[in-house]
Protein backbone atom coordinates (compact mmCIF):
# COMPACT_ATOMS: atom_id res chain seq x y z
CA UNK A 1 0.00 0.00 0.00
CA UNK A 2 1.18 3.28 -0.90
CA UNK A 3 2.21 6.25 1.10
CA UNK A 4 -0.45 9.35 0.79
CA UNK A 5 0.02 11.86 -0.81
CA UNK A 6 1.86 15.13 0.74
CA UNK A 7 -0.69 18.11 0.26
CA UNK A 8 1.15 21.17 -0.29
CA UNK A 9 1.41 23.75 2.24
CA UNK A 10 -0.96 26.89 1.92
CA UNK A 11 0.22 30.13 0.17
CA UNK A 12 -0.59 33.38 0.81
CA UNK A 13 -2.07 33.26 -2.50
CA UNK A 14 -4.93 30.66 -1.27
CA UNK A 15 -5.51 32.78 1.67
CA UNK A 16 -6.35 35.93 -0.91
CA UNK A 17 -8.58 33.35 -3.05
CA UNK A 18 -10.74 33.08 0.13
CA UNK A 19 -14.30 34.93 -0.29
CA UNK A 20 -14.41 38.30 1.57
CA UNK A 21 -17.12 37.02 3.54
CA UNK A 22 -14.66 34.56 5.32
CA UNK A 23 -11.85 34.98 7.78
CA UNK A 24 -8.69 32.97 6.55
CA UNK A 25 -5.66 32.36 8.85
CA UNK A 26 -2.41 29.96 7.40
CA UNK A 27 -1.75 28.15 10.72
CA UNK A 28 1.10 25.35 10.25
CA UNK A 29 1.00 25.10 6.17
CA UNK A 30 -3.01 24.87 6.49
CA UNK A 31 -5.40 27.04 5.43
CA UNK A 32 -8.11 27.61 7.89
CA UNK A 33 -11.92 29.46 7.41
CA UNK A 34 -14.22 30.62 9.44
CA UNK A 35 -17.26 32.25 8.91
CA UNK A 36 -17.17 36.39 9.99
CA UNK A 37 -18.12 36.46 13.70
CA UNK A 38 -21.65 36.55 15.35
CA UNK A 39 -23.30 39.23 17.49
CA UNK A 40 -22.33 38.60 20.30
CA UNK A 41 -18.68 38.59 19.53
CA UNK A 42 -18.39 41.49 17.66
CA UNK A 43 -20.45 43.61 20.73
CA UNK A 44 -17.80 42.26 23.16
CA UNK A 45 -14.80 43.22 20.86
CA UNK A 46 -16.24 46.35 20.70
CA UNK A 47 -16.70 46.73 24.55
CA UNK A 48 -13.46 45.71 24.99
CA UNK A 49 -11.88 47.82 22.36
CA UNK A 50 -13.59 51.15 23.50
CA UNK A 51 -12.35 50.46 27.65
CA UNK A 52 -9.06 49.94 26.94
CA UNK A 53 -9.04 52.75 24.13
CA UNK A 54 -9.55 55.57 26.04
CA UNK A 55 -7.08 55.03 29.23
CA UNK A 56 -4.46 53.12 27.16
CA UNK A 57 -4.23 54.29 23.99
CA UNK A 58 -5.82 58.16 24.38
CA UNK A 59 -4.25 58.38 27.76
CA UNK A 60 -7.67 59.39 29.14
CA UNK A 61 -7.65 58.17 32.41
CA UNK A 62 -5.20 56.22 31.98
CA UNK A 63 -1.27 55.69 31.35
CA UNK A 64 -1.21 55.61 27.42
CA UNK A 65 1.52 54.10 25.87
CA UNK A 66 -0.27 51.75 23.56
CA UNK A 67 -1.91 50.97 20.13
CA UNK A 68 -4.74 48.61 19.65
CA UNK A 69 -6.18 47.70 15.91
CA UNK A 70 -9.43 45.59 15.32
CA UNK A 71 -8.74 42.38 13.61
CA UNK A 72 -5.10 42.77 12.25
CA UNK A 73 -3.56 40.42 9.63
CA UNK A 74 -0.29 39.30 11.53
CA UNK A 75 2.50 37.27 9.67
CA UNK A 76 4.38 35.93 12.42
CA UNK A 77 6.91 33.52 10.70
CA UNK A 78 5.30 31.03 7.99
CA UNK A 79 1.84 31.91 10.29
CA UNK A 80 -1.37 34.28 9.20
CA UNK A 81 -3.21 35.15 11.91
CA UNK A 82 -5.75 37.63 12.76
CA UNK A 83 -7.12 38.20 16.10
CA UNK A 84 -10.01 39.48 17.30
CA UNK A 85 -8.05 42.47 18.86
CA UNK A 86 -4.09 43.25 19.43
CA UNK A 87 -2.37 46.04 21.00
CA UNK A 88 1.78 46.92 20.51
CA UNK A 89 3.40 49.07 23.30
CA UNK A 90 4.46 52.55 21.34
CA UNK A 91 7.86 51.41 23.05
CA UNK A 92 8.17 48.97 20.25
CA UNK A 93 5.92 50.71 17.94
CA UNK A 94 6.11 54.38 17.87
CA UNK A 95 3.47 55.15 15.30
CA UNK A 96 1.44 52.92 13.19
CA UNK A 97 3.01 51.44 9.78
CA UNK A 98 0.61 51.79 6.48
CA UNK A 99 0.65 48.21 5.98
CA UNK A 100 -1.61 45.48 4.22
CA UNK A 101 0.00 43.67 7.79
CA UNK A 102 1.96 43.89 10.26
CA UNK A 103 5.00 41.54 10.93
CA UNK A 104 6.01 43.00 14.55
CA UNK A 105 4.11 40.69 16.80
CA UNK A 106 1.95 42.17 18.99
CA UNK A 107 2.48 42.78 22.94
CA UNK A 108 -1.15 41.73 23.55
CA UNK A 109 -3.83 40.18 21.52
CA UNK A 110 -7.48 39.01 22.31
CA UNK A 111 -9.28 36.19 20.94
CA UNK A 112 -12.98 36.48 21.46
CA UNK A 113 -14.20 32.79 21.31
CA UNK A 114 -17.14 31.63 19.51
CA UNK A 115 -18.39 28.26 19.68
CA UNK A 116 -16.86 27.65 16.09
CA UNK A 117 -13.21 29.14 17.06
CA UNK A 118 -12.96 28.43 20.33
CA UNK A 119 -10.67 25.01 19.85
CA UNK A 120 -8.93 26.66 16.92
CA UNK A 121 -7.93 29.82 19.05
CA UNK A 122 -6.70 27.64 21.80
CA UNK A 123 -5.36 24.73 20.19
CA UNK A 124 -3.47 25.92 16.86
CA UNK A 125 -3.53 29.98 17.79
CA UNK A 126 -2.17 29.67 20.84
CA UNK A 127 1.18 28.08 20.01
CA UNK A 128 2.04 30.25 17.38
CA UNK A 129 1.40 33.37 19.25
CA UNK A 130 4.24 32.20 21.75
CA UNK A 131 6.28 30.97 19.23
CA UNK A 132 6.35 34.86 17.98
CA UNK A 133 6.70 36.10 21.53
CA UNK A 134 3.73 37.66 21.88
CA UNK A 135 3.65 38.53 25.95
CA UNK A 136 0.30 38.55 27.10
CA UNK A 137 -2.84 36.47 25.60
CA UNK A 138 -6.37 37.07 26.79
CA UNK A 139 -9.35 34.93 25.65
CA UNK A 140 -12.97 36.45 26.12
CA UNK A 141 -15.72 34.40 26.38
CA UNK A 142 -19.25 36.30 25.88
CA UNK A 143 -21.36 33.07 26.22
CA UNK A 144 -19.40 31.40 28.77
CA UNK A 145 -18.66 35.35 30.69
CA UNK A 146 -15.34 35.11 31.60
CA UNK A 147 -12.16 36.47 30.46
CA UNK A 148 -9.19 34.33 30.82
CA UNK A 149 -5.60 35.90 31.12
CA UNK A 150 -2.16 34.11 29.86
CA UNK A 151 1.23 35.42 30.16
CA UNK A 152 4.19 34.06 27.86
CA UNK A 153 6.85 32.93 30.48
CA UNK A 154 9.29 30.96 29.06
CA UNK A 155 8.81 32.36 25.64
CA UNK A 156 7.14 28.87 24.97
CA UNK A 157 3.92 28.28 26.65
CA UNK A 158 1.35 30.60 27.83
CA UNK A 159 0.65 30.51 32.14
CA UNK A 160 -2.85 31.29 32.52
CA UNK A 161 -2.29 34.32 35.34
CA UNK A 162 -6.09 35.41 36.25
CA UNK A 163 -9.79 33.84 35.23
CA UNK A 164 -12.48 36.57 35.83
CA UNK A 165 -16.16 35.25 35.19
CA UNK A 166 -19.67 36.61 35.24
CA UNK A 167 -20.06 40.50 36.73
CA UNK A 168 -16.63 41.27 38.25
CA UNK A 169 -14.96 44.35 38.27
CA UNK A 170 -11.44 43.04 37.51
CA UNK A 171 -7.82 44.50 37.14
CA UNK A 172 -6.28 42.21 34.50
CA UNK A 173 -2.90 42.20 33.42
CA UNK A 174 -1.52 44.13 31.28
CA UNK A 175 -3.79 46.71 31.54
CA UNK A 176 -4.13 46.80 35.16
CA UNK A 177 -4.05 50.44 35.74
CA UNK A 178 -7.47 50.34 35.34
CA UNK A 179 -10.70 48.43 36.72
CA UNK A 180 -12.50 46.84 33.55
CA UNK A 181 -16.33 46.38 34.54
CA UNK A 182 -17.12 42.76 32.64
CA UNK A 183 -20.65 43.41 33.56
CA UNK A 184 -20.88 46.04 30.73
CA UNK A 185 -19.31 43.45 27.85
CA UNK A 186 -22.10 41.11 28.78
CA UNK A 187 -24.72 43.42 29.16
CA UNK A 188 -25.31 44.15 25.73
CA UNK A 189 -25.61 40.84 24.46
CA UNK A 190 -29.25 39.31 24.85
CA UNK A 191 -29.53 35.90 26.54
CA UNK A 192 -29.82 33.16 23.56
CA UNK A 193 -33.45 32.29 23.21
CA UNK A 194 -32.18 29.06 21.72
Amino acid sequence: MGEPAKQRPATYADLEAVPLHLVAEIVDGVLHTFPRPASPHGAAATSLTMDLGQPFQRGRGGPGGWWFIVEPELHLGDDVLVPDLAGWRRERMPLIPTVKFFTLPPDWVCEVLSPSTATHDRLRKMPVYARAGVMWLWLLDPLAKSLEVFHLFDRKRYAQEQTFVEGEVVRASPFDAIELDLTAIWDAIAPDEG
